[in-house]
């Protein structure tokens, strides 16, 4: 049971750490791809050079956190059944919405063309990103009840850095912030995942370790 604890929590951290490396791979392959100006997603547009790795990789990633959840939700379940629950249903929003949806579902490479296809994806990802922005603020208030501190204190630091971002990105796509430093929608994306990520990386790793 030990080893399949480890087992959940690895893919967890394969899952956040590949979903920064891959893309950043990824970009190098693709002309004229801006890492600061362009989505994640973008990486998978119909005419994307690097589509087929990119979407099979998004179908990966979410795959890799449902497979964690029963690891997360044994670790946590003691100490909250209700916050667990809402903790491992946000994880799964987020892996199905805006990770498979991802995979299965490509915006275009001009937000100006919209399809069913760009329709579905923007919506899954938006609910998928707005539920795992509150992991951190989740995480936080388990381990504060946990007796936790230092971990609470680091998710609840992370859970603000990531709305910070996150409201950045979002407003990176409004037309009055065109040719400004907040139009750089790809880098408020790439910071938000980090600041997301970054506590759930730190529990993963420790309960690997332990």
């Amino acid at each position: 049971m030990n080893f399949l604890n480890k087992y959940g929590w690895l893919l967890c951290t394969i899952a956040m750490i590949g979903d920064l490396v891959v893309s950043l791979i990824l970009s190098f392959f693709y002309k004229g791809y801006s890492s600061t100006k362009m989505s994640i997603s973008a990486l998978g547009n119909p005419s994307s050079p690097v589509r087929v790795p990119f979407n099979l990789w998004m179908i990966l990633e979410g795959l890799l956190f449902l497979s964690a959840i029963p690891a997360i939700y044994k670790g946590y379940n003691s100490v909250s059944g209700g916050l667990t629950k809402v903790l491992v249903v946000f994880i799964a929003a987020f892996a199905i919405g805006a990770c498979i949806f991802t995979g299965f579902f490509s915006v275009n490479e001009s937000k100006d063309v919209v399809t069913t296809a760009s329709k579905i994806h923007g919506a899954g990802s938006a609910i998928g990103f707005m539920l795992f922005l509150f992991v951190p603020l989740l995480l936080a208030i388990l381990s504060l009840k946990s007796s936790e501190s230092g971990m609470g204190i680091i998710s609840i630091v992370c859970f603000v850095i990531s709305l910070v971002f996150f409201v950045l990105f979002v407003m990176s796509d409004k037309p009055e912030f065109k040719d400004t430093f907040i139009q750089n929608e790809g880098l408020w994306q790439r910071l938000n995942l980090i600041f997301m990520y970054l506590p759930l990386i730190i529990i993963s790793i420790k309960n690997i370790r332990s």
